[in-house]
């Protein structure tokens, strides 16, 4: 699994309306560090190392386009600096803006694997087919992930993400095929 921003509704991820986003978020600068127009930047992505000089990524919803000048470290967080910025008072604008990257540039998972954007939104249903719910949420636990499937009715169940209970992912009919552990 990875998680590229998780928890944000698909419209503040800068989504298309027809399905999956066209960027994912990587990263959330918090202020500026320095005088040169360097930033703090919390990552959000399982890959901060491409997260390096010379890279482009998009700043906001509006996803304005920056180049990355270079990457330092202050963990757990990263200093950036764009070509676009020269001082701290021009980056301070981008104080509180999550950045993005465009799907096409995420590196391919290993089989089995998938970005939570992809997981997302797809069809709940048993080894019956039968509908179960919807993809709400995915929680991050120390164990392993727990996948929240919202039911039509509005109730929530939490179903641990082991192969246990996760039988099958079918990305190309939007579905995730359950074993519904015995307490649901």
């Amino acid at each position: 699994m990875n998680k590229e921003f998780p928890n944000v509704e698909k419209a503040d991820q800068g989504s298309l309306d027809t399905g999956e986003p066209g960027f994912v978020c990587i990263g959330k600068i918090h202020r500026t560090h320095g005088i040169e127009g360097t930033v703090v930047l919390n990552t959000m992505t399982d890959f901060p190392e491409r997260i390096r000089s010379g890279k482009k990524v998009f700043a906001g919803l509006d996803h304005r386009p920056l180049t990355i000048v270079s990457v330092g470290q202050k963990p757990p967080y990263l200093l950036v600096r764009f070509a676009e910025f020269t001082n701290e008072t021009e980056a301070a604008e981008l104080r509180n803006t999550f950045l993005f990257v465009p799907i096409a540039d995420l590196p391919p998972l290993p089989h089995g694997e998938y970005y939570f954007h992809q997981l997302i939104g797809l069809e709940a249903v048993n080894e019956a087919q039968e509908h179960v719910g919807t993809l709400k949420e995915i929680l991050e636990t120390g164990a392993n992930d727990v996948y929240v499937i919202l039911r039509d009715e509005g109730t929530e169940e939490l179903v641990p993400a082991i192969p246990q209970y996760i039988k099958e992912v079918r990305l190309s009919e939007k579905k995730i095929i359950l074993n519904l552990p015995e307490w649901l």
